[in-house]
């Protein structure tokens, strides 16, 4: 399998570093480059998120780009009581002395991308920020790059932030309106992540108990307790979900997905009940173009199995031999 050259756009907090963790350990992914955009937890806090993640993968050479600290129009709200204080669970709150990257962040989305052209698959788990203000600079962003992986949104199901919008489309729809007209993305949305990766007791005893011999399970181990309590506390399941992860984890094996379908998709970018929310138009009612590939279905074994090799041994790969 031919190795894939990417870019992560990240609000690292939580499953952030997870996925970044897993792409960096990966032998089929090469990371060219993350870029930050304003999310989940404070900026500067994202920033170190991210550089952290980087080096507990023994990849602290990527380049981290800071990118957009606010969205392009809205006020947004972090997400600390999910991730906890710093975005690392709460009580991780590391040092590290990795300078960023010289430049901004949607400069050297399109610097990479014209330097590259076709060669790159953009992969956006932050809201989408960064990305719709490199488009602003490179109209022809999408035909630079190989592909592009969102995770963002709530096709035809209930949000994460309101009952109508999943996080990183709500932080900016704006941007999300923008992204997903433009360029052909393939997403992997809100409903497909708590469908089909979540995990359970079993799955996180089993993570919990390799955090001695795994600093990966350990990381993990520390991450998900404040993911753990919040889901205790508002729906009364000791759960977590992985959605960044989830794309990573694809882009590692897409043998995983299972059933995909491409429609036409838009964003509510107005404020109110309604912001954030994704319009997939699953029974071709309207007249808009069917350009989103969106992933519907992925191996739930598959993937958590992926997800334990990560985690427990450091490597994604180990059962796909």
């Amino acid at each position: 399998m031919t190795e894939r050259r990417v870019i992560v756009d990240t609000d690292t907090a939580g499953d952030d570093s997870q996925a970044l963790v897993m792409a960096a350990l990966s032998e089929r992914i090469e990371i060219e480059a993350v870029t930050v955009a304003a999310g989940n937890v404070g900026f500067d806090d994202e920033v170190r998120n991210a550089k952290y993640s980087l080096q507990l993968a023994d990849s602290a050479d990527v380049p981290v780009y800071e990118g957009a600290r606010s969205p392009l129009l809205k006020d947004h709200e972090t997400a600390e009581y999910v991730h906890g204080e710093g975005g690392l669970g709460g009580d991780l709150d590391p040092e590290v002395d990795i300078p960023s990257a010289d430049g901004f962040a949607p400069d050297a989305i399109v610097e990479l991308a014209r330097e590259h052209p076709g060669e790159l698959t953009l992969v956006c788990i932050a809201p989408l920020t960064n990305v719709a203000l490199a488009l602003q600079r490179e109209p022809a962003l999408g035909d630079l790059l190989d592909s592009v992986w969102v995770m963002g949104g709530n096709v035809n199901c209930l949000g994460n932030v309101t009952p109508a919008a999943e996080y990183n489309f709500w932080v900016d729809p704006d941007a999300a309106k923008l992204v997903v007209r433009e360029l052909d993305v393939t997403l992997v949305d809100w409903g497909l992540v708590v469908r089909d990766s979540t995990f359970g007791t079993e799955t996180l005893d089993r993570i919990a108990d390799a955090a001695d011999e795994s600093r990966f399970a350990d990381f993990f181990t520390s991450i998900a307790a404040s993911v753990r309590a919040f889901n205790r506390e508002q729906f009364g399941e000791d759960v977590t979900t992985q959605p960044d992860s989830v794309v990573s984890a694809l882009l590692v094996d897409p043998s995983l997905v299972e059933r995909e379908g491409t429609y036409h998709v838009d964003v509510d970018e107005r404020e109110g009940l309604t912001r954030g929310y994704t319009l997939v138009d699953e029974l071709g009612v309207t007249d808009g173009d069917r350009n989103t590939r969106v992933v519907e279905s992925i191996d739930e074994d598959g993937f958590r199995r992926l997800f334990l090799d990560t985690v427990v041994h450091g490597e994604p790969e180990r059962s796909l031999e």
